[in-house]
């Protein structure tokens, strides 16, 4: 409603100085005018054209560019000093913005034009503006990472953020009590799967504090005591999903399954709070990062890196590049289509990958590096 009073306010007075002026200005300039022989014959034409000219210059500089400028220098104030006045205008127009918008629609429907739907911003355009409002010392880059990090976290799945089976730290029931205080004092994780002989028979989740509590009384040790009922979640569950069920069931850590109901990976609460705030560290663990800028300008990327970070540091686009890895060892797997060695490499869309490192048959660390391509080879390589 603002805005339609607005612009009818804006044709309105438009409409107004070019009669005014086409009828009295125009009239007595081209007089004036004729009082020149050698433009006598276009007098009335010169005189409406300077006229016209006149009038859109100023309507352009004083109703338009410098009271927007003005405006933007202090918009809060601006806007609060003007709302009772547009207030007060927009009551008045009320009934011609009725009519008008009424005619309007009445003239589309006979046109059978349907309406514009309300255009809303899209991700690229809300990245933009907080990216522009970072620049501009609005938004802290921190704040940026997180909306970034928000982002992205929609788009993940649990099996990019779960610690991988291979690497998960579980308690058999009938361990002793100075193994169990050796995991505790190695491992410093606030809570621990209790299985019976492997990740195959999981018995429930314990806390490390009533684990440390049971070895410290001196009683026989009895962990299935302490167990409390795991959450058992698939590996295609959405991120988004996660964090819900964290919040409904007030557990902290999930087991991840595969279609066939083995356990793939551990999420934990912590696991989600990084994926959106970035990466929580603490004193007391030595923790490796995931991607290293190294000094020629490549990158050594860590093998569980996940994949839309990935993706994100090439410029890869998601929507584009469809995906069916959530690492950057998945990656490697599906480019090559089998189990790699150390010291292999091979090249995708301008980029040369290495393989660094092997853990066994895991990929532990890759080296990426932008391929520079010289004259010389361009010209071999076109047709």
């Amino acid at each position: 409603r603002l805005l339609s009073t607005v612009q009818v306010g804006i044709t309105l007075i438009g409409i107004m100085a070019g009669a005014f002026g086409g009828a009295t200005l125009a009239e007595e300039l081209g007089l004036w005018l004729a009082k020149f022989p050698s433009i006598a014959e276009y007098a009335d034409l010169l005189a409406f054209l300077l006229v016209v000219s006149a009038i859109t210059y100023l309507s352009l500089v004083l109703g338009e560019l410098v009271p927007k400028r003005v405006a933007m220098l202090n918009p809060e104030g601006i806007a609060a000093a003007m709302s009772w006045p547009m207030k007060a205008v927009a009551a008045l127009a009320a009934p011609a913005v009725r009519f008008l918008t009424f005619s309007t629609e009445l003239l589309l429907r006979i046109l059978r034009i349907p309406p514009k739907p309300e255009r809303v911003a899209t991700q690229d355009e809300i990245k933009l503006m907080i990216e522009q409002g970072t620049r501009a010392g609005v938004f802290l880059p921190s704040e940026q990472e997180i909306v970034l990090n928000v982002f992205r976290f929609a788009d993940r799945r649990v099996s990019a953020l779960m610690t991988p089976r291979p690497d998960i730290v579980w308690i058999d029931k009938d361990v002793s009590a100075e193994e169990l205080r050796e995991v505790i004092a190695a491992h410093p994780h606030n809570r621990f799967p209790i299985c019976e002989g492997g990740l195959d028979q999981v018995l429930g989740i314990a806390r490390a504090k009533d684990l440390l509590t049971a070895c410290l009384s001196g009683a026989p040790l009895n962990l299935v005591s302490h167990l409390r009922k795991p959450l058992f979640v698939p590996e295609s569950n959405a991120a988004l999903r996660m964090l819900e069920l964290f919040k409904q069931t007030g557990m902290h850590v999930a087991l991840v399954v595969d279609e066939y109901g083995q356990v793939e990976g551990l999420v934990t609460h912590h696991d989600i709070m990084e994926a959106i705030v970035g990466d929580i560290r603490s004193v007391d663990v030595h923790e490796e990062e995931e991607i290293v800028r190294l000094e020629d300008g490549s990158y050594l990327l860590d093998g569980a890196l996940a994949g839309d970070e990935f993706r994100s540091l090439l410029g890869i686009d998601p929507e584009v590049e469809e995906a069916y890895y959530d690492t950057v060892a998945g990656f490697v797997l599906e480019q090559l289509g089998r189990i790699p060695s150390t010291g292999e490499h091979f090249e995708w869309r301008g980029w040369k990958f290495e393989i660094v490192d092997m853990d066994d048959r895991r990929i532990d660390k890759v080296r990426v590096r932008r391929m520079v391509t010289t004259p010389d080879r361009d010209e071999a390589e076109s047709p």
